[in-house]
């Protein structure tokens, strides 16, 4: 068993960049880090932590590899690119998804990394960036218990949920139905509050009665009560381009294992509108915005 001796980190975004922090912090052992922009690498280069001139010299050094990319296609494409990763992986190497992808693509590029001896681990992360920055996020793991193993103690430097969902590519399909529900959670939320402002109930007492009540949730206590009821829509927090993105690997599973999922649906209709209104950086339960008719 390769023995860990250096951790790389690709991908400093708005949760990668917390997330290499705390691993930066607790592993114990060296990290080096990647990013297109100079000004995260930066900061945490005042952390400890060393700047990796290409994600090719990350996969050379390192003996585990995390990736917090936007998409499952950027992860594939930095992948296969000639001097991607696949290239540059080595045996035993474990390389370490924390961003939403589709499921198929995961398992496939799972066999590729087995071809070169390597190992890919699915593991989404959940919750926000506070919860990055706190290292109490949720993280979905598929991966063989083994693998599964080696790799907690350091997912647990950032993570204070860690769950084994399975082996390979379970780890996003935990991670897109938990954003699916929560999205059609948001809706039913937003839908509550516009008809009941119209009905004459002030809306924070609806909000604090039904979190008394059955219809209480994590959605309506944290995106209804702190987005939706303040009209509180930041960007660089999850955005409905993003959302929308993460609901699509949804569909696409849905239609993959024929199952209709008509909330799921009227969810993408409402994330289209926004974009098409001009929302789409904004938090994603800006859609509430639009459910008075007539709204923009």
């Amino acid at each position: 068993m390769r023995k860990v001796q250096k951790i790389g980190f690709i991908g400093l975004g708005v949760m990668g960049e917390p997330i290499c922090r705390n691993l930066t912090r607790k592993a114990g052992v060296p990290v080096m880090a990647f990013d297109l922009s100079s000004e995260p690498l930066q900061r945490l280069a005042v952390e400890g932590a060393e700047i990796a001139a290409s994600p090719a010299q990350v996969m050379q050094q390192c003996d585990v590899v995390f990736l917090s990319l936007p998409s499952g296609e950027v992860v594939a494409k930095l992948a296969r690119d000639a001097d991607g990763l696949l290239t540059h992986a080595s045996e035993d190497q474990i390389i370490v998804d924390l961003s939403t992808s589709a499921v198929d693509s995961t398992r496939a590029l799972a066999e590729e990394f087995a071809h070169r001896k390597a190992h890919l681990v699915d593991a989404p992360v959940a919750r926000t960036r506070a919860a990055a920055e706190a290292g109490t996020l949720a993280v979905m793991v598929g991966a063989s218990p083994d693998l599964f193993e080696r790799v907690k103690p350091l997912i647990g430097t950032f993570a204070s949920d860690i769950a084994l969902c399975g082996s390979v590519g379970c780890g996003q399909v935990l991670k897109i139905l938990n954003n699916m529900v929560l999205f059609e959670t948001v809706v039913a939320v937003s839908e509550a509050k516009a008809i009941g402002e119209r009905a004459g109930v002030d809306p924070t007492v609806l909000f604090n009665t039904l979190s008394m009540g059955s219809a209480d949730s994590f959605a309506l206590r944290n995106h209804g009560m702190k987005a939706v009821l303040p009209g509180e829509f930041p960007e660089r927090a999850f955005s409905v381009r993003y959302a929308q993105k993460d609901l699509h690997y949804a569909l696409q599973l849905a239609a993959q294992t024929g199952v209709d999922v008509r909330g799921a649906q009227v969810v993408d209709s409402w994330f289209t509108q926004a974009i098409a209104a001009g929302k789409g950086e904004a938090y994603h339960p800006v859609i509430s915005t639009l459910m008075s008719k007539g709204a923009q």
